[in-house]
Formats: structure tokens, sequence, C-alpha cells
């Protein structure tokens, strides 16, 4: 299927339903999704943020932004997940309580709206890597248009581009619990560490970076086109670092890759 065929019948889906919200994070998938389904459907579309505490202040004001220079409905809701145990707890299973937290609070409303159609940003890159969400998600019968027309990141990175999306070549930005160890407590403290150390970090201009938290060793990725750079600010890095209450800092040698804190089941499961 090629490239314009792709976008057609993502349209064309979206074509075929009536109202819908948006789980709408700011990060480009979901971005995309929402210019798309306003694309076709004009007021029909509701985008929806939820707020937490692991989520940035300035994705939400983003996602704000964003929904007004789209000239789309926006609402903001309270997500609660330092609340729910088996989130904190930090198991393999986190992301599905996450979402599952999640999708709960955007069924609700669509039902008291009457909105029959919720959809995510899941793209196809989304099915390689290990994400217990996807389970919330088919529970909930959220639509993963992306997937139905079969599009991939890159593709659809193009196609916003050609769109006028003013983020297509936004970095790819994960929940901040994700950049701690299963098994470890997710806590504020860790969150604000990791928040604050990143919003630091970027003003470097890395294209992509990530603080992977262990206890007090923090590990940075950054694209591997970019070690030495990284290396070059070792300094800078390690003083901004230390100053949120690391006791040593690391650089990965491998860079940045998605899901790496995923590895360890990975090692587990061929062992």
């Amino acid at each position: 299927m090629d490239f314009l065929q792709k976008k057609q019948n993502l349209l064309d889906i979206l074509s075929e339903m009536d109202q819908v919200i948006v789980a709408f994070s700011a990060g480009i998938d979901s971005t995309f999704v929402l210019k798309c389904a306003h694309e076709v459907l004009g007021d029909k579309v509701l985008a929806v943020t939820a707020a937490s505490e692991t989520f940035p202040e300035r994705e939400l004001q983003e996602a704000i932004a964003l929904a007004k220079e789209f000239g789309v409905r926006h609402e903001i809701v309270q997500v609660k997940e330092m609340e729910n145990p088996n989130f904190v707890a930090n198991n393999p299973d986190r992301c599905y309580h996450c979402k599952a937290g999640l999708y709960h609070t955007l069924t609700s409303l669509a039902q008291e709206r009457g909105i029959p159609n919720i959809l995510d940003g899941a793209n196809m890159d989304d099915l390689g890597d290990y994400r217990p969400g996807r389970q919330a998600a088919k529970e909930y019968e959220i639509r993963s248009v992306l997937q139905e027309a079969e599009i991939y990141k890159e593709e659809l990175r193009q196609m916003a581009r050609e769109m006028g999306v003013p983020n297509w070549n936004k970095p790819s930005f994960a929940c901040l619990s994700s950049r701690i160890p299963y098994g470890s407590l997710i806590t504020l403290d860790k969150v604000g560490q990791l928040d604050r150390g990143e919003d630091s970090l970027r003003k470097f201009g890395f294209k992509q970076i990530r603080i992977r938290h262990h206890d007090n060793i923090a590990r940075v990725e950054v694209l591997p086109e970019e070690l030495m750079k990284a290396v070059e600010l070792a300094e800078e890095i390690t003083a901004i670092l230390k100053a949120e209450g690391f006791t040593y800092v690391t650089l990965d040698l491998q860079g940045y890759r998605s899901g790496s804190m995923n590895e360890p089941l990975t090692a587990k499961t061929n062992a």
C-alpha cells in the first residue's frame, strides 16, 4: 500500500464515524490523529487531555495551544495515577493500569456526552514493543485508527509535515514513569527529578534525550550520533543532575532507544 493510499484510508475510516473523542497528549501521533479527525469531522471532534502528576506541565500547555490553533474543542480531565497502588508498584504491567485508568475516565465522559468513538494515537511501530497498555485499549474498545490504516511513525511525520502540523518533527515522549525500572516504586520525588532534569538538558539542543532513574544513578540516553556531544558536555550534564539529587551520572553508550527499560524483560524471556 503506498503512502497516499494509507492517508486516504485513514480519512475514509474517520469519515465513517460520527462524533469522536481524541485522547490528545500533544505528541505527534495524537496530534496527527486530531488534525485529520478535525479535517474530516469538524466540530464533531472533542480533544481530551489527561492531566496527572506524571504528565509535565509543558506538555499540557502545548496541548492547549495546539488545540486552540486547530480550532478544536478541548477539555482537560484529571487522572490520579499515584492513588492507584498497581501503578505505584511499577510492576511490568504498570502501563496497563495507567491506560485502564485513562480509558475508564474517557469512556465515562464519552457516555455522558453520547460520543460513540474514542481514538488514540497508537501507530504500527507500537506493535513491535512490549506495551501492556494495548490490552487496556482493547478492553475499552478504543479505536487505533493509525494502526487500522497501517501507518508507521515516519509515514505519519511526513503526512503531518505536508499538512502543516507544527510539531511534525517533535521527539517521541513517553510517560515519566517509564524512566523508572520495574519493581522500583514510582514516587513524586523521582518523577520530579526526571522532569526537571530532562527539561534542563533540553537546553543543550539534543534531538532526543532520556534520563533513566536507577536510584542514585542517572543513566542518560541520547541519540547515537550525539554521544560525543554529550561527552563534551559531561561536566555541565553531571552538575545539573547531581543538583537534582543523583550521586552518579552515566552515559548509555548504546544511545537512546525506545523502550530500553523493557530490555531486562526480554533478557529473562531469552534466558
